[in-house]
């Protein structure tokens, strides 16, 4: 995700602005004020749906908003060839389940939504819900794989230890037969 560059926003002696930024997660919608300066509606929008990213060094804590310039073609073209050179580079497998391809992928689909929520902010937050569904369809996929896997495990030790009752028994009665 293409961010702006870090604008210094306080100390660490001012624990409220502090507090403030570092209570901010990812996915939580700030509110709207209608009587803001400074900021566009899609600025907002942008902050809500990927949050900026704070960190802190020699005590002064520094903020990096998601830049709100739109893309050229030109920067689609390079997000391309630097996905293409990070799967490369970071060895995804190119199938099968794959956690190095799949966060490349969800950052590259993360900028691709800032570029259009630029361009159309309810175009934007219909790829933020597409985006978030798809993310839960693939989770319920990965519980209902576990929890096959588990019962096909269950199923093939009850098996097995069936097959040695079953044997056992079989050597009882062939016994008991050989006694009559």
């Amino acid at each position: 995700v293409k961010y702006d560059a870090a604008q210094s926003i306080t100390t660490t002696n001012d624990k409220r602005a502090t507090m403030s930024m570092g209570t901010m997660k990812k996915g939580t919608l700030a509110p709207i004020e209608g009587a803001k300066t400074g900021g566009s509606q899609t600025e907002d929008i942008l902050n809500s749906i990927l949050p900026p990213r704070s960190h802190e060094a020699d005590g002064t804590l520094w903020v990096q908003n998601v830049s709100p310039t739109p893309a050229t073609r030109l920067d689609v073209i390079n997000l391309q060839e630097k996905l293409d050179a990070q799967l490369q580079a970071r060895q995804a497998r190119e199938t099968g389940i794959c956690p190095v391809r799949e966060e490349l992928y969800a950052q590259c689909f993360d900028e691709l939504i800032r570029q259009v929520t630029i361009n159309c902010a309810e175009r934007g937050l219909l790829l933020l819900r597409v985006r978030d569904e798809a993310r839960m369809s693939i989770a319920a996929y990965q519980t209902l794989y576990e929890s096959s896997v588990a019962f096909g495990m269950r199923k093939a030790l009850g098996g097995e230890q069936g097959k040695s009752d079953a044997e056992a028994r079989i050597e009882h009665l062939e016994g008991r037969e050989t006694d009559l």
